[in-house]
């Protein structure tokens, strides 16, 4: 059973009585479609035998803060998108995060859904719900009302029982770090780095990317000032014309492709001509680094190996591989650059044997069983 909350004072009640408790669990529904920020329409939240549905649009979120700045063990599922709902409502995100599906990765399953961690530690079988569904809308129907509350109701539950199992490995603290780090990161990145998520400009060079970085940035700040989708203020496509081609009158404006009329509203032509005359001035931005770009020549050659290698430990060790490294962190690695390898378990599994194998002091081999195995380096060849 859950309860609907559309009044101040029970939803204070509630937290203050959440509160108290070692860890409690929290959802959201939220829409994002026509907003540069998510638009939180329901916050589901569930401690010791209490469900609690609080409706937003009716009640001041503010007082959540107490509760996420509070010693309790928030328990999440796939919680990023999560934290930045809950700190644009309140200011604050949790203290101490689990996040199950992180959790579920040092089980071996990757990415793993509520759903089916539900169903794999409780037999719990979810109701499929309307993935365009309005949750913005009021009445909220019981349907969508009984929807939200299962995905809460059960997650303290499932988190104890993945807590368990991580126990018997010795990682449950794995799973708490790396919870610890998604809650640390930075829940936007910052408008400088907008340019490179277009990937229209990825070709770009010299003074047409020094532009194209410049409106991008202007873009990302612009949409986040009036609150719409960043296409809805110009098009990746407006961006790359208007670098390529670096207009300086209106006219020109105009005739770019890419670049709408509705895009020149409000004075958002003027604003434009100027970005990109600041953005022929500025200093070469340089792109975001391909894969294996950077390194030496020497290493280049290593980085299939060794992420073949990872996914064998991986499956060796039960791990999402994903969760224990990516392409990029092996990049980040052999270029010297500080990653995650550098400590804690993944050094052990991972950055202390890669540093003897580049140092030539260890070997890749396979086992003639199916399995890459990292061993001491002999130093004789085969003739």
């Amino acid at each position: 059973m859950f309860e609907h909350i559309v009044t101040q004072q029970r939803a204070e009640d509630a937290l203050v009585s959440a509160a108290q408790s070692e860890r409690y669990a929290i959802d959201t529904e939220f829409h994002r479609e026509k907003t540069y920020y998510p638009q939180i329409a329901l916050v589901q939240l569930a401690w010791e035998d209490n469900v609690v549905l609080i409706d937003p649009l009716a009640v001041d979120l503010m007082p959540f803060g107490d509760l996420l700045k509070g010693d309790g063990l928030c328990v999440l599922h796939a919680g990023v998108q999560d934290l930045e709902v809950l700190e644009l409502a309140c200011g604050e995100i949790p203290s101490r995060v689990f996040d199950t599906q992180l959790a579920a990765g040092f089980l071996g399953l990757s990415t793993a859904s509520l759903a089916s961690l539900l169903d794999r530690y409780m037999n719990i079988t979810l109701a499929k719900g309307d993935r365009l569904t309005d949750w913005l809308h009021r009445p909220l129907s019981d349907d969508q009302l009984t929807y939200a509350a299962a995905d809460v109701d059960n997650l303290l539950e499932l988190a104890r029982i993945l807590e368990t199992e991580l126990e018997a490995l010795g990682r449950v603290q794995w799973a708490l770090d790396e919870s610890a780090l998604m809650r640390a990161k930075p829940t936007r990145r910052p408008p400088e780095e907008a340019i490179n998520r277009i990937k229209e400009a990825r070709s770009l060079k010299g003074s047409a990317r020094q532009v194209a970085a410049a409106i991008a940035t202007w873009r990302e700040i612009k949409a986040s000032e009036i609150d719409v989708p960043v296409r809805q203020v110009l098009s990746d496509l407006g961006i790359v014309a208007l670098a390529q081609r670096q207009p300086t009158s209106q006219e020109q404006l105009k005739n770019l492709r890419g670049v709408d009329r509705r895009h020149l509203r409000g004075g958002a032509s003027d604003e434009l001509l100027k970005v990109v005359q600041q953005g022929k001035s500025q200093t070469a931005v340089a792109p975001a680094p391909r894969k294996g770009v950077g390194l030496p020549k020497h290493l280049r050659p290593v980085i299939t190996l060794i992420t073949a290698w990872i996914s064998q430990i991986a499956r060796d060790n039960q791990i999402d591989p994903a969760l224990l490294a990516t392409r990029a962190d092996v990049e980040q690695f052999l270029r010297a650059e500080p990653t995650r390898l550098d400590s804690g378990w993944r050094s052990d599994l991972v950055g202390y044997p890669v540093n003897k194998l580049i140092s030539g002091e260890a070997a890749v081999a396979f086992d003639g069983d199916g399995r890459l195995v990292l061993e001491t380096r002999s130093h004789t060849e085969i003739s």
